[in-house]
């Protein structure tokens, strides 16, 4: 378990949300190119809507707001492809180059040919274990599974409850910290059992119904409460749970405060999510970045630990917020998601009940 240590309270920031059109490229064309160029590579699409929905249009903003060079790519989950976007970002003249990693070992392969030329490099969200970034950008996310873990007991309670544990990516070092922050809070509670755990490969929904339905069979349907590392996962096993009649008996965590996530607390098929500000993370990104590019330092407020590589990252770590019905409006009020999209048809009456207009 890797574990973050110096967190300090993250500075906030502002930055004005704009959409963009789904996996495509986009270069900003303003900005003096002399003084060097910023390339960031998302992950996907798949694995949660955020990097397109919310984090995309944040970091245009941002570096828009900054008048740099850019270019923003997605590598569609494909670690060959990130690969190949990769070199042509870095032939193409990008000084500073931010990835969020598929998987430690293609991302450090990245990483070392960036810094072969030159090239500085950033861990978005991610942590690359073994690799060679600059700096890592990022919430706190042991954090992250400690306040899934803690939502998950506030709607569970003092009684007996068997759980089953639905995790991320077992090459996404995030979900290897937030399962661990999840346990931290909930192995000690003794009223409550494990009765399944399974990682689901590369955050994909559709294998995530498939998983949580035999650990569900497995489990007899003797299941109290869902740990669901994302929104994503989370839908996947309410999908499950409206099969056998127990949406909305069931809680489950999440995670990103998607439109979907959201919709689900508000149905109350959902217990919690986590909100990660994307135009927060996306300007402690731009920041970092656009010092490299200046040839400063970037103004960090801890270290991460890469066992692998044997050494601290420097890094700038940012605050999670735990999400019920009762604080939805504050991702909508941050402009984390939209009040038309969130309180569409039948979730308008939902909605107003919970004072969003």
């Amino acid at each position: 378990m890797k574990r973050t240590r110096n967190i300090m309270v993250a500075v906030a920031m502002a930055a004005t949300l704009s959409l963009a059109a789904c996996g495509s490229d986009d270069g900003g064309e303003s900005g003096d190119a002399s003084n060097g160029k910023i390339g960031v590579i998302l992950p996907d699409t798949k694995s949660s809507v955020r990097w397109e929905s919310a984090d995309r249009p944040a970091l245009e903003a941002a570096f828009k707001d900054a008048d740099v060079d850019y270019t923003i790519q997605n590598a569609e989950g494909d670690a060959e492809k990130m690969a190949t976007i990769a070199d042509g970002m870095i032939a193409d003249g990008v000084t500073v180059l931010a990835i969020v990693n598929l998987d430690s070992d293609s991302g450090a392969a990245i990483q070392e040919k960036a810094a072969s030329q030159g090239v500085k490099t950033i861990d978005y969200d991610r942590l690359t274990l073994g690799g060679s970034a600059d700096y890592y950008v990022s919430f706190d996310n042991t954090k992250v599974g400690e306040l899934q873990g803690q939502g998950l007991a506030d709607c569970l309670g003092d009684e007996s409850a068997n759980i089953v544990y639905l995790n991320g990516s077992p090459t996404d070092n995030n979900a290897t910290l937030f399962s661990a922050g999840a346990h931290s809070v909930l192995d000690p509670i003794t009223s409550y059992t494990k009765v399944g755990e399974q990682a689901v490969p590369d955050w994909d929904n559709e294998q995530a119904v498939t998983i949580f339905e035999q650990l569900y069979t497995q489990a007899g349907g003797n299941v109290q409460g869902v740990y669901a590392a994302n929104d994503g996962l989370a839908g996947s096993v309410i999908s499950i749970l409206e099969k056998n009649g127990q949406a909305g008996q069931v809680p489950v965590t999440g995670q990103d405060a998607t439109v979907e996530g959201l919709q689900n607390i508000l149905a109350g098929t959902q217990c919690m999510t986590v909100y990660k500000s994307a135009k927060l993370e996306a300007g402690a990104l731009a920041d970092a970045a656009i010092a490299l590019v200046k040839g400063e330092d970037a103004d960090t407020n801890g270290t991460t630990e890469d066992s692998e590589g044997d050494r601290d990252v420097p890094s700038i770590l940012l605050t999670p917020e735990s999400i019920t019905k009762d604080n939805v409006k504050s991702v909508i009020d941050d402009g984390g998601a939209k009040a038309e999209d969130v309180c569409a048809g039948d979730f308008a009456a939902l909605c107003e009940a919970a004072g969003i207009s």
